[in-house]
C-alpha cells in the first residue's frame, strides 16, 4: 500500500470510531439515493462520507447539509456534469440531517 492509501484507511478508521453508527448510516443513505449511479458495492460512498461527516458540525439546516454534500461530491468527482444539479441532493441531505440530529441528541 502507498502512504496515501494508508493515510486514507487510517482516517476512515478514525472517523468510524468517532462517529460510530452514523458513518454507516450516512453511507447507507448515499447508497440508497445513489446520486452518481455508482452503488454497486456497499462501501462505494465511503470516501465521500469521510469528508462529509467532519463538516456536519458547521451545518445549521438541511440546506447547509445539501451545500456540504454537493461541494464534496463536486470535489470528489471533479465534474459538475457527473454530479448533476444541487436539487438532486435535497432528499438525501434531509436524510443525513435527520441522522445527524439523532446522533447529536444521543451524544448528550
Amino acid at each position: 500500500m502507498t502512504k496515501g492509501r494508508d493515510e486514507i484507511i487510517q482516517n476512515r478508521k478514525r472517523l468510524k470510531r468517532q462517529f460510530g453508527l452514523l458513518f454507516t448510516e450516512v453511507e447507507q443513505i448515499l447508497f440508497k439515493h445513489d446520486p452518481i449511479g455508482i452503488a454497486y458495492v456497499d462501501d462505494e460512498y465511503s470516501p465521500e462520507v469521510g469528508t462529509i461527516l467532519p463538516r456536519l458540525g458547521d451545518a445549521n439546516t438541511a440546506t447547509d447539509v445539501t451545500d456540504i454534500v454537493y461541494e464534496e461530491f463536486v470535489r470528489w468527482f471533479d465534474d459538475e456534469k457527473t454530479v448533476g444539479p444541487k436539487a438532486k441532493y435535497h432528499a438525501l441531505s434531509a436524510d443525513i440531517w435527520a441522522a445527524w440530529n439523532r446522533f447529536k441528541s444521543e451524544q448528550h
